[in-house]
């Protein structure tokens, strides 16, 4: 960030606390930092991380946030606010959005539930600021990317649809054992939520939904085999914007091999009365532990025939690992997911939109040279390949 701003962080976990040590760290003109939360002990906790792990000065400022009342101290602090970073659970967002317009502040959040996704388009409609949606990893850096290699497809090969556009994203432990080869790297309600609820998909260049899990199979990336199945959310707005334009595109959560099995005897195992949500989640909770060390694994891919008739495919392959910033090692989870978050409200603050800014809207080649996401991806110049399907 060149200007200086004000800086509104709702919420004060391990993605709120990633952003803030982001900001600090790396913006080019270090903002002031407002953490909100429901408990003011855990913001200032996390106020005193950022700034003790900064190797720049900064000024973090902790307060008590509730996400369904505007107190007289938060309306201080949002009116005096350029950007909100919402890092809050996902059924809390249409709220903050809905505080973030009033105020005229910024805004951006994580969430990839669809519903919520739906309320805030449809409040934000006359907003005067910008909003961008679903800006993390999946959803968000993956959409971006995918987007981008579809049109460079498109104009390197003269032609104007494909067959498929696979997006693929994996928070995954660098080991894994049985029986349900998993270990949590993030939200475990996250995670059942993705698990249970539809996925919007295009088939036959027609967007619609199929059941989450319905669709596993196998892929093998840099030699490693892994299990994919469908998850909800992870598509974000491409099914609308590249309906007609794309035969099959869907989103896929990777795993470990023998994952997707447990999970779907856990959700047999289920009483019909039982919400499956909550069940698989309390289930997972009781058997799945919590680990640290973690990586994230990234896959898209589209594929075509050329104009001449030449079947084509496209890869891109990614593995991040946890990273030192400033003071403080991040989790590849916190530093991919907090990552996007900031380039999405440094680009608002920049650009200045109003209303909703959807992923496919994004000036992809901008936004993926952009410095917070270059500092974690990379950037995708060159298309690699050799990547194996089976």
């Amino acid at each position: 960030m060149k200007n200086h701003y004000n800086i509104i962080i709702a919420g004060a976990g391990g993605i709120a606390e990633a952003a803030g040590l982001l900001l600090a760290e790396w913006s080019a003109s270090t903002p002031t930092i407002y953490i909100g939360d429901r408990i003011l002990k855990k913001a200032q906790q996390v106020a005193q991380w950022i700034m003790d792990g900064s190797t720049k000065p900064c000024k973090v400022i902790a307060f008590q946030m509730d996400a369904t009342i505007m107190s007289a101290d938060m309306d201080r602090i949002f009116a005096n606010g350029d950007a909100l970073l919402d890092c809050l659970p996902g059924s809390l967002a249409p709220n903050m959005a809905l505080m973030a317009k009033n105020h005229k502040l910024y805004y951006a959040n994580l969430t990839e539930y669809v519903a919520e996704t739906n309320r805030i388009i449809a409040l934000s409609k006359d907003a005067e600021t910008g909003f961008v949606l679903q800006t993390g990893l999946a959803p968000g850096y993956i959409n971006v990317l995918a987007n981008y290699m579809f049109q460079n497809f498109c104009k390197h090969y003269n032609v104007e649809q494909v067959d498929s556009l696979e997006l693929k994203v994996g928070a995954l432990t660098h080991h894994a054992i049985a029986p349900h080869y998993y270990g949590f790297t993030w939200s475990p309600i996250g995670v059942a939520t993705e698990y249970v609820k539809d996925c919007v998909v295009i088939r036959d260049y027609k967007k619609t939904t199929l059941p989450a899990l319905s669709e596993r199979a196998r892929i093998i990336i840099n030699g490693i085999h892994y299990e994919e199945d469908l998850t909800s959310g992870g598509a974000a707005d491409l099914p609308n914007a590249l309906r007609g334009l794309v035969k099959r595109l869907d989103y896929k959560t990777l795993r470990h091999p023998g994952h997707y099995d447990w999970v779907a005897k856990q959700l047999n195992n289920l009483k019909p009365s039982e919400d499956p949500i909550s069940g698989l989640q309390h289930s997972m909770q009781n058997n799945i532990p919590h680990i640290q060390d973690d990586q994230i694994v990234i896959y898209a891919a589209v594929e075509s025939k050329d104009a001449t008739g030449t079947l084509r495919r496209q890869e891109i392959a990614k593995r991040i690992l946890p990273q030192q910033v400033g003071k403080h090692r991040l989790r590849a989870i916190q530093i991919t997911t907090a990552a996007p978050l900031l380039q999405a409200i440094n680009w608002l603050l920049e650009t200045k939109p109003k209303g909703v800014v959807f992923q496919s809207q994004l000036d992809a080649p901008a936004f993926l040279h952009g410095d917070f996401i270059k500092r974690v991806y990379g950037v995708p110049d060159s298309i690699d390949v050799g990547i194996l399907t089976s």
